[in-house]
């Protein structure tokens, strides 16, 4: 095991009790326990360290306080503390919390759906999940028309609310402590600081240019 506790040499076979005992569930089929089973094989020292999303109790998950984003939020507690105080709900709906089983599917943002019609089976799954700024209107026949959960961090979210589906739920990834702030400006109904230096990116892009590690691609940077 490494320090965090994951098999160094990784398997993912099911033991042989538990493969016995979905066996006969037919391709697509809803498999309850089957996601919780297959992650502790892959890594037997799992737990879950804290709900799937932050609640007002979150002071208590001491394991995820241990770690600085993306790995936990360490030196963030003011921050969720404000963010939280003013959100109404932490789960999923009613509707899907009362599901004894749940069929999730999440869309990347690769052409690979392109052309593909499979729109409606995407969309005939319980939960839909999608990536950033991933477009839906006017590809509905490709890539589905429901979204219920969209995972996004700053840079690569979509500017305008107008853009976000009417019934999906906005899901922030923090992968570092600006990303908290940011999210506080959006609640707090404040003015947006940037979360980062484009300048100071473009500068370190122009170099790794010159020295030949990237090629520029967009007829300058």
């Amino acid at each position: 095991y490494d320090r965090l506790g994951f098999l160094l040499n990784l398997d993912s076979k099911l033991p042989a009790e538990l493969a016995t005992k979905y066996a006969n569930f037919s391709e697509g089929a809803c498999k309850p326990g089957y996601a919780s089973a297959l992650m502790t094989a892959i890594f037997p020292r799992f737990s879950k360290p804290a709900p799937m999303f932050l609640d007002d109790s979150f002071r208590k998950w001491a394991r995820i306080r241990e770690f600085v984003p993306p790995f936990g939020i360490k030196g963030q507690d003011n921050l969720i503390k404000a963010i939280l105080s003013v959100t109404k709900e932490y789960r999923l709906t009613p509707a899907l919390d009362s599901l004894r089983c749940r069929r999730c599917i999440i869309v990347g943002n690769g052409g690979v759906l392109a052309n593909k019609s499979l729109g409606s089976r995407i969309d005939d799954y319980d939960i839909v999940v999608r990536l950033n700024s991933a477009p839906v209107k006017g590809f509905e026949k490709d890539v589905g028309s429901k979204t219920t959960l969209r995972i996004t961090y700053p840079e690569g979210a979509m500017q305008r609310p107008e853009q976000y589906e009417r019934d999906s739920l906005f899901v922030l990834a923090g992968f570092k402590w600006q990303d908290f702030k940011w999210l506080k400006y959006i609640v707090y109904k404040e003015r947006v600081s940037w979360t980062h230096n484009i300048q100071r990116e473009k500068e370190f892009l122009r170099k790794l240019v010159k020295a030949r590690v990237i090629t520029d691609l967009s007829s300058g940077i």
